[in-house]
């Protein structure tokens, strides 16, 4: 999936529970989710990329 031109892979671990990657440069941020919804998983990995553009552009 692409968001903000950052793509980013989720995939289902157990019910309720998600796996999460995206790639921004050279760092690479991945992590597990709780969520029911296939949605929300998909949301809050798009507030974590947002998080991390931010703090990648303060970097610069």
């Amino acid at each position: 999936m692409n968001y903000k031109g950052v793509e980013y892979i989720l995939t289902p671990v157990a019910p309720g529970v998600w796996k999460w990657q995206f790639q921004i440069g050279d760092k690479v941020v991945s992590g597990k989710t709780e969520a029911r919804l296939n949605l929300l998983a998909i949301r809050r990995v798009q507030l974590r990329i947002d998080r991390e553009l931010k703090k990648a552009a303060r970097d610069e």
